[in-house]
């Protein structure tokens, strides 16, 4: 049932397979009319037709029945303020709170997550999937995709990307970055992979240097003697400290063995040390990361970043099948037969995603709660009965049907049992 439809949709008609449903309900219930108007003047005649005005006669009976049960669920029939009518519109926050309490008692409750986590193999299930995307169920698949493209377009956006926000903020937080940084920067230089990195600051140097040699003239001749800058002697200054720098970066650049990229892979290494084990260095980058964290450019990336990833998600959620296309579904491919292969990769997987559940829960359950439970305290009572009647769909019109045709059958049944008494 989609009760969380996006916005943009509040005012949609009803399907027409409802709208269609909801006529032939309505024209069943005015054909028996006219079925037992006829029976009742052609009863005289053949007596036979009593059995036809006693089938209708009870049908629309049960049809008018159910028609008052299924309009009294949404709206006061005839516009007349019943008592009890008008169900949902009357009793939307009430119905939104127990929704919400519904959630949060039976799928939100960290022990309840942990529990149902712990029978579920989501690692291998996704393994196939990816694997084998175009096997199983089709109509499963893509009432999964359009269920997930419900859910992302359902809640406000800024309620549900602050959160999302707010997690990966507390994750940085959390993150004890600056023995990361060095055991990274450790294995680079083990392996020589920051050599490349090296090469590039080098090279970076001397495009930098014949970007402003006009700064390096410019500082020799503020700070030569009236003596120099008259006989020239300044600009020859300037010109071999600049052609000294040139060479020294191309000898660095073509020498692996350069003195000066000996003394930088020293200071690389030693910065390596000092951030697995130095604690001021370590707490100079930890205020380096909370300033950055606080940044506003920072915040407004993060912004993006979900903005990014949710219209990602939204465009593989409403074409699966395009979203697995090249290079992408390739590695997608690949990545379901790694995870039906490995068991060890499934277990760990499994067990992030329990815990991960199982965290989200503890610490966001309240917060979705109350989400749930106000989106559908600010629909207004038009909106909540379009939506939940659009949801059933013609399951409602099925019920008056059903209604129409065992009223029929009842009523016979009576006027038989009447003639044999």
């Amino acid at each position: 049932m989609n009760l969380f439809a996006r916005p943009a949709r509040l005012d949609q008609a009803p399907p027409a397979a409802l709208i269609r449903m909801r006529a032939i309900a309505t024209g069943l219930l005015f054909g028996m009319a006219l079925v037992y108007l006829a029976a009742r003047n052609l009863e005289g005649v053949q007596p036979a037709f009593g059995f036809v005005r006693a089938f209708a006669e009870a049908a629309m009976v049960g049809g008018l029945a159910d028609w008052f049960a299924v309009t009294a669920l949404f709206r006061h029939p005839l516009g007349l303020p019943i008592p009890h009518t008008a169900i949902i519109p009357r009793n939307k926050d009430r119905i939104g709170d127990n929704l919400a309490a519904f959630l949060r008692d039976n799928f939100l409750v960290p022990g309840v997550v942990a529990r149902r986590m712990r029978r579920l193999d989501l690692a291998s299930s996704a393994g196939r999937w990816l694997a084998s995307p175009s096997g199983g169920d089709g109509r499963l698949r893509r009432g999964a995709s359009r269920l997930a493209a419900d859910l992302l377009e359902a809640f406000d956006q800024k309620r549900l990307g602050g959160m999302v926000k707010a997690t990966i903020g507390q994750r940085l937080r959390t993150l004890d970055i600056a023995p990361l940084l060095g055991q990274a920067l450790e294995a680079a230089i083990a392996k020589d992979r920051h050599l490349p990195l090296l090469n590039g600051i080098v090279r970076w140097a001397g495009r930098t240097l014949s970007a402003n040699e006009h700064l390096i003239r410019a500082m020799v001749h503020e700070r030569a003697g009236s003596i120099m800058r008259w006989t020239g002697l300044d600009e020859t200054l300037a010109n071999k400290i600049i052609d000294g720098l040139d060479q020294m970066l191309a000898d660095m650049a073509e020498d692996p063995g350069h003195p000066l990229r000996a003394k930088a892979e020293e200071g690389l290494a030693k910065l390596a040390f000092d951030l697995q084990f130095d604690a001021p260095m370590q707490l100079r980058i930890e205020l380096l990361k909370l300033e950055i964290i606080d940044n506003p450019a920072m915040q407004n990336w993060l912004d993006g970043l979900w903005e990014s990833a949710r219209h990602a998600m939204l465009r593989i959620a409403r074409d699966p099948d395009a979203g697995r296309q090249g290079k992408l579904g390739e590695a997608l491919q690949q990545l379901g037969t790694t995870l039906q292969d490995d068991a060890r990769l499934r277990a760990t997987i499994n067990r992030f995603v329990r815990r991960a559940a199982v965290g989200t829960a503890a610490d966001y359950g309240d917060s979705i709660v109350r989400l749930v439970s106000e989106t559908i305290r600010a629909w207004d009572a038009n909106t909540i009965t379009r939506r939940v009647e659009n949801a059933v769909g013609r399951d409602l019109q099925f019920i008056r049907i059903n209604g129409t045709i065992v009223g029929g059958l009842v009523g016979l049944v009576i006027h038989s049992v009447d003639l044999l008494l």
